[in-house]
Order: structure tokens, then C-alpha cells, then sequence
């Protein structure tokens, strides 16, 4: 009986193991037995933000054009986020995966999951969403510490930009993602949300397509006091200056046609925030040049 009762006391005393529960961002419920150890990520935003969480060294797999930090170059490839290797994903025996909703394919997704492998689906709206992504990466890699801290440290940046720039008067902007077909961001998008904290109006917020295509002529006709682009590398895409040809257009007439490198913007990453700051630091020089 002495050593039934010190066998119970010792159980008692030993920690509980709790699985780990996770609502993603499509309201699915993710559930782990334990913090994930074999992680595959669908998205290069997926990745970076794994890595910024503090669990890069999980990752096992990742997709094309995951390429930040430096260490992210070195993860196995599983092929494209549009076009996965579902084998080579197998063959990494991951205890997760990570996806994008409205980027990865959907019949995908449902291919990993019948192959018993969790996934849990990222698609941030608002900045806000970055932060909360970190969080609950944090919780199903086993590393909440980082990733909480993380998390604490780009939403205060955003308070700062918040409350530098989201009552300064409004400034009417047109985002252009592509040339052709010329595409900008809709009012579900990130992007959107950015250019509302950096006291912006997005000009096509109306359309629900998170990337829709628009015509020149919408543009001409909505008239914006500035045209940001991103385009696909590090520097300014040549075809920004085309619009120079629209001299009536507010945005060329005050020389307001500006450039943020895609990875800071277009990334639903930690990142983010240095693209708000730039696109925030635009739209106060466009303030600065009214009435010039």
C-alpha cells in the first residue's frame, strides 16, 4: 500500500501533456499530440514567419522562392506553392504541414490531409493576422516563448506607425501589383489594411478579389494622388514610369509614382511592418507636395 500510494503521488506530481489545439485562419481546427518536430511549409511567407516564430529548425520541406532569412535557402524543396510535390512531401514524414488558403491548391491540401498529415491554412487580411500567425506557429512548433516575443515586437512598431500616421488627412492611393495584366490589390487584401493604417485610401477597395485586374481607364477615372508598384525584385519596375504618359493624372502631376520592394509588402511576413513604414513615409511626401 506505501508504494501504491508514492506511485500515485509521484503521477500526480508529473505534468500533464496536453494536446496542442489551434484554430487556423479559415476557423479549421488544428490538433497535435505534440508540439510539431517535422514541419512543411507551402509558402514562402509560411517560412519566413516559421523561422521569425522560432522554429525554423523544424522545417524539413518548403516550397520555390523561400529565400529569407539565408538559412531558409538550404530547406528541401517539395516544388511550387501552386504546383506541390505531394510525394517528395510524403517522403519528409511531416508531423505538419503549413499551407496558404487562397494560394495553394485546394485539392492539394485535401490530398496531404487524407495522407494523415495536419494542416493548418494561413490567409492574413489584416496586419494584425501576421502577429496571431507568429503566436499560434509558436504554439505548434513548441516555441510560444519566441514566437510571443516576436509577435510583441512588430505589433509595437505597428502602434507607432499607428499612432504617427493613421489620423493624418487621407490620401487617395492606387496600388499596382503587375503591368499585364494590370493588377491591384481588393479591400480584403493585407495590402489594403496598410494602407489604411498609414492614413491611406485604397481607390479599389470596393472589389472583393484579393488581387483583381482593373483597365487604365478605371484607373484614369478614379484619378489617385499616388501610384505605388512592387513588381518582382529589389528594383523599381520600369513599367512604374509608363504612367507619366497620363499627365492629368494627380499621382504624375505631383510626381508621386513610388516603389516598395515586393518582399516588404507582398509577404504576409514579420517584414510587413518595414514595408508599412516605407509606404507610410511615401504617403506623408505626397502630403508634403499639395498645394505645390
Amino acid at each position: 500500500m506505501k508504494h501504491l500510494l508514492c506511485a500515485l503521488a509521484l503521477c500526480a506530481a508529473l505534468p500533464v501533456r496536453a494536446d496542442v489545439v489551434v484554430q487556423d485562419d479559415t476557423g479549421t481546427t488544428v490538433r497535435l499530440k505534440n508540439p510539431a518536430r517535422r514541419i512543411v511549409s507551402l509558402a514562402p511567407h509560411v517560412t519566413e514567419t516559421l523561422f521569425a516564430a522560432g522554429a525554423g529548425a523544424q522545417i524539413v520541406g518548403t516550397v520555390d522562392f523561400s529565400d529569407f532569412p539565408e538559412a531558409a535557402r538550404r530547406v528541401p524543396r517539395v516544388g511550387g506553392y501552386s504546383k506541390l510535390d505531394l510525394e517528395a512531401i510524403a517522403a519528409l514524414k511531416p508531423d505538419l504541414a503549413i499551407g496558404w488558403a487562397s494560394g495553394n491548391s485546394q485539392a492539394h491540401i485535401e490530398k496531404i490531409r487524407a495522407l494523415g498529415i495536419p494542416v493548418y491554412l494561413a490567409q492574413p487580411e489584416r496586419i494584425e493576422d501576421v502577429a496571431r500567425n507568429l503566436e499560434r506557429y509558436g504554439e505548434l512548433a513548441g516555441t510560444p516563448e519566441a514566437a510571443r516575443a516576436a509577435a510583441a515586437g512588430f505589433r509595437a512598431r505597428l502602434q507607432a506607425l499607428r499612432a504617427q500616421y493613421g489620423m493624418r488627412p487621407k490620401v487617395r492611393t492606387f496600388y499596382q501589383i503587375w503591368k499585364q495584366p494590370l493588377m491591384t490589390v481588393g479591400g480584403a487584401q493585407v495590402i489594403t489594411d496598410v494602407i489604411h493604417l498609414c492614413g491611406g485610401e485604397n481607390v479599389f477597395a470596393d472589389l472583393k478579389p484579393l488581387a483583381p485586374k482593373v483597365t487604365v481607364e478605371a484607373v484614369l477615372a478614379v484619378d489617385p494622388e499616388v501610384i505605388v508598384a512592387s513588381g518582382m525584385g529589389e528594383a523599381r519596375p520600369e513599367w512604374l514610369d509608363d504612367w507619366r504618359q497620363w499627365k492629368a493624372v494627380t499621382a504624375v502631376k505631383r510626381d508621386n509614382l513610388f516603389f516598395i520592394p515586393p518582399d516588404l509588402i507582398q509577404r504576409h511576413t514579420p517584414r510587413l511592418v518595414e514595408g508599412a513604414a516605407r509606404l507610410c513615409a511615401h504617403l506623408e511626401t505626397a502630403r508634403g507636395r499639395r498645394g505645390q
